[in-house]
């Protein structure tokens, strides 16, 4: 199954526990959500009790952060600089903030690049 059509409710669930497992909250992954894509909580809780795929998280993000093109670096092993498609760039940048989160980096540090 392609993971744009995976349901919001299942994939959001692994960023939080990727998170979790290193001692990070739920609250700093939708501080991370909000400076991405522009969601507020109430919006992000809305989509998981909802039927909006990955995809929809994606496509309909309130306001994406033009300042998301500047992150550079791997995430499974490709550059998110290197990734051309729009949609699947987002997904990866927003997997290398949650990983960068789950390292221990500062928050402040992940949101203001």
């Amino acid at each position: 199954m392609d993971v744009f059509e995976m349901k919001f409710a299942k994939v959001f669930p692994l960023l939080i526990a990727k998170a979790e497992r290193k001692g990070r909250t739920r609250n700093e992954v939708f501080e991370v959500i909000k400076w991405l894509f522009g969601y507020t909580k109430e919006q992000l809780e809305a989509l998981l009790d909802s039927e909006a795929t990955y995809g929809d998280f994606i496509d309909n993000a309130p306001t994406k952060n033009p300042v998301r093109m500047n992150i550079k670096g791997r995430i499974c092993g490709i550059k998110v600089e290197e990734i051309e498609d729009p949609r699947m760039r987002d997904l990866r940048i927003l997997d290398k903030l949650v990983d960068e989160l789950a390292k221990g980096k500062e928050l402040n540090m992940i949101i203001h690049v």
